[in-house]
């Protein structure tokens, strides 16, 4: 079983910044891809941005590339987004999720973490 925690998130105002972590404990974490993923109130579940296990691929939703940064620390089971020039519709709970492939799909992946808030005022 693999358990996953997200933290780092609260309230910004539009222009700033923000790190999310997650940490990751149970089965070797250095094996699985790792994702993020974000849920506004009334609307789907999306794809934020995945890293491999490896670190070597990353692959970015288009509303958030060259503003979000994935990466990972695998000696200490984290896996980071970091979140800049954050606007007002970047706004909802963000989920880490690892699967043991690196994808873009929500339903691909095997853990999901509890989801942590991001609120961004305009």
């Amino acid at each position: 079983q693999v358990q996953l925690v997200e933290s780092g998130g609260g309230l910004v105002q539009a222009g700033g910044s923000l790190r999310l972590s997650c940490a990751v404990s149970g089965r070797t974490f250095s094996r699985y891809a790792m994702g993020w993923f974000r849920q506004a109130p009334g609307k789907e579940r999306e794809f934020v941005a995945a890293i491999r296990w490896s670190g070597g691929s990353t692959l970015y939703a288009d509303s958030v590339k060259g503003r979000f940064t994935i990466s990972r620390d695998n000696a200490q089971n984290t896996v980071y987004l970091q979140m800049n020039s954050l606007k007002p519709e970047d706004t909802a709970v963000y989920y880490c999720a690892a699967d043991r492939t690196l994808t873009v799909v929500a339903a691909a992946y095997d853990y999901w973490g509890q989801g942590t808030q991001v609120t961004v005022s305009s």
